[in-house]
């Protein structure tokens, strides 16, 4: 495995590894929890962007280092700037602004992405799991949204979540602040899968390969059409719908791959 740090800061807040076509990135903030700090922000919104236009890489592992896998925000970071002269307000917008635009990277993203979650996941660290693909958990994994506890509502966390899991599994996350166990996200459906502790990750870049193994370009189009037809009425989304398969059914790959198929061979993926 070819080990690479994502770019030069004083503090090296993420790890970029390549394990062939599975870019792994792993936040580097144990001590704190890995909490989304500025920088840690604007680490993964450029490591995103750089891998939306690298054709060789096919899917995405989220990973982290430390027992925690994120804090949601650095709220040491947040406080500080409540000296300035409107109280912070301006900081405040932008890094939560910030925050929003990288989640909804991970989503626009063309490759899957994968979270392989292996402590507590809270706030905008449940967030940033509800935002991934796929999620597998290590059976010590804990999700919140305990913003509630310190007068912070979870409001932006609130987004993904609830397009996550059930209303009401969402609603008693946000009110009650409490962790809930790895096997019970699962039940409600934020995560995909439990593994045993320590395991979490090689399973999510086992899982990764798999998805790497397909036609890159369908693998595109697909989730870029699952995101956008959850959003439009069940008419709508059945014409949109129709729309996608009728373009994909033009692909190359798609060509090939019902070929493959029809002559009982492995398909031969050129990703269009």
């Amino acid at each position: 495995m070819n080990i690479q740090t994502a770019r030069a800061t004083t503090e090296t807040v993420l790890l970029r590894q390549n394990d062939g076509p599975v870019a792994v990135l792993t936040l580097n903030r144990p001590a704190a929890r890995n909490s989304l700090s500025e920088a840690l922000l604007g680490e993964l919104g450029a490591a995103f962007k750089e891998m939306a236009a690298d054709r060789h890489v096919r899917a995405v592992v989220l990973a982290a280092e430390g027992p925690a896998f994120c804090a949601g925000h650095d709220l040491k970071e947040l406080t500080a700037r409540r000296t300035d002269g409107d109280g912070g307000r301006a900081y405040f917008r932008h890094i939560m602004t910030t925050c929003s635009t990288m989640m909804q990277q991970i989503v626009n993203l063309p490759q899957p992405v994968i979270a392989a979650v292996q402590g507590v996941a809270s706030a905008a660290g449940c967030q940033l799991v509800a935002s991934c693909d796929l999620a597998v958990a290590s059976s010590k994994a804990g999700f919140a949204t305990p913003g509630v506890d310190i007068g912070l509502f979870c409001s932006t966390p609130m987004v993904a979540l609830s397009r996550n899991v059930p209303r009401k599994h969402a609603m008693d996350m946000l009110l009650s602040g409490d962790i809930v166990p790895a096997e019970k996200a699962a039940s409600m459906g934020l995560v995909n899968e439990v593994v045993p502790h320590g395991t979490e990750r090689a399973r999510a870049i086992e899982v990764a390969h798999k998805i790497a193994s397909k036609s890159s370009h369908v693998i595109g189009i697909g989730k870029a059409a699952f995101y956008r037809q959850l959003e439009l009425p069940l008419a709508e989304a059945y014409r949109y719908a129709s729309e996608v398969m009728t373009e994909n059914m033009m692909a190359r790959d798609a060509e090939e791959g019902i070929c493959a198929f029809i002559e009982k061979r492995d398909p031969t993926w050129e990703d269009r």
